[in-house]
């Protein structure tokens, strides 16, 4: 009876996953894009002997897009670097790009435009986003006037993925001010007809009912994607609410139901801010006992390719090394087997109950006008959390101290700068509306303090 029921269980978890047998037949790599270099001298980039990328087809144009998409987020500081790595990226077939007026502090879509604009046009996708966060682009003057800035430092005359970014954060309200009330959307829905903007979507962070009440009036938007957070641990286990933060949604949730309305997705935070390239040891062991030779960090993107309705898979690379891994994983993807899903499943599990906080390392909390370095101290705790170095035992318990003392050298040497620390924050919650993952920052900061 036992063995019959953890059959049943795993068949409900594959029939949930959408990666049933017929999964492997959604998956399959199309032909490779032919992807020339412009007709200049500038670039050198060098020939691929075999360009092996999988690619997915956008359902309305049948643009077929590379499953791995580069997120220009992280871009170095150097022009030459980021030619390099575009160069790279193009060579092995990736041509979807995606970038933000709000990234690198206004300068992330300069600096992709120059790389991007000594190619053909139509040998790659860019991806950029209406960043109005703040509440002096609500109006449509200043909205327009971030579009229009978008397309000179592009250097382009039309966008191919647009998307409203950040939706969710302050709720349907917050929505109604951003993107409705002004006519904004109505706007943009205008320069889709026009062709200026060549898919419409939007970037879904927080409050599920403004997902949900995009995604119900898709009959009148017609959404031609949207971007979400996933991976196998945020599959099930993003809605649990820890240290005053909360997502309404895990990213089964968002992905099924966007699934049933056929709308593709674009997934951000694949590796979860870098945490699932940096699993604890025992769990790193479990996965090499399976594939000895692949990465934590090649398991999580193989794990989210193999989901047949994404649309391509955004990896934040600025270093040379990464990139050619990622090119790799994705040249082709091999999927993942029933047995590696109910594996990631049960891993998902065990690393539910460690309190990491959420956090991406997106930045947008910086800077801290009182100088903490708030990545800084989430990236080193998580750590803590991964590598078992947290005095969790009660105080006075045998190895209590001994953790506490090991836990704060670590911490020193990852922030030598006192400034930097946790017991600088004074809660003022300047942060708080900034966070895209709407964790409660300095709920988070009391919580390294009394470790500290």
């Amino acid at each position: 009876m036992g063995k019959e029921r953890k059959e049943i269980d795993r068949r409900q978890f594959l029939r949930k996953l959408g990666l049933g047998s017929g999964a492997a037949m959604a998956m399959m790599t199309l032909e490779p894009l032919s992807i020339l270099a412009a007709d200049k001298a500038e670039p050198q980039v060098g020939k691929s002997s075999s360009n092996r990328m999988t690619y997915r087809v956008q359902h309305g144009s049948k643009e077929q897009i590379s499953l791995l998409g580069f997120g220009m987020m992280r871009l170095p500081d150097s022009q030459e670097q980021v030619n390099s790595l575009v160069d790279y990226a193009i060579s092995h077939g990736v041509n979807y790009f995606d970038t933000a007026p709000a990234y690198k502090n206004g300068r992330d879509e300069a600096m992709t435009g120059i790389a991007l604009s000594r190619y053909p046009r139509d040998s790659y996708y860019i991806a950029t986003k209406m960043s109005n966060q703040d509440r002096r682009n609500w109006t449509l003057a200043a909205a327009k006037s971030m579009y229009e800035k978008s397309f000179r430092e592009l250097q382009t005359d039309y966008i191919d993925y647009y998307l409203l970014h950040s939706v969710g954060g302050g709720g349907l309200e917050q929505l109604q001010s951003r993107f409705i009330n002004n006519g904004l959307l109505d706007f943009l829905l205008a320069e889709r007809k026009a062709g200026r903007i060549r898919h419409l979507g939007f970037s879904y962070h927080g409050d599920v009912s403004v997902f949900d009440w995009l995604i119900d009036h898709n009959e009148q938007y017609h959404w031609d994607f949207v971007q979400i957070q996933m991976n196998y641990l945020d599959w099930r286990h993003a809605s649990m609410e820890r240290g005053g933060w909360k997502r309404d949604a895990d990213a089964e949730y968002l992905y099924n139901k966007l699934n049933k309305n056929g709308i593709q997705c674009v997934i951000m935070e694949p590796l979860r801010g870098g945490a699932l390239s940096r699993v604890p040891q025992e769990i790193a062991s479990q996965l090499r006992k399976v594939r000895p030779d692949d990465s934590p960090a090649k398991w999580a993107f193989r794990w989210v390719g193999s989901h047949p309705n994404v649309l391509t898979v955004l990896s934040g690379m600025n270093r040379m090394e990464h990139l050619e891994e990622n090119v790799k994983t994705f040249s082709p993807l091999e999927t993942c087997t029933e047995a590696e899903n109910v594996l990631l499943a049960g891993i998902a599990d065990q690393m539910s109950g460690i309190p990491t906080v959420p956090c991406t390392t997106c930045r947008y909390c910086m800077p801290c006008p009182f100088d903490v370095d708030i990545p800084g101290n989430f990236a080193y705790y998580n750590e803590a959390v991964n590598q078992h170095l947290l005095p969790l035992p009660v105080k006075g318990s045998a190895d209590y101290e001994a953790k506490r003392k090991q836990f704060l050298d670590g911490y020193k040497k990852a922030l030598p700068n006192e400034k930097n620390w946790a017991t600088t924050c004074i809660g003022c919650e300047a942060c708080i509306p900034k966070c895209p993952q709407q964790i409660r920052i300095p709920n988070q900061m009391d919580r390294i303090i009394e470790l500290l």
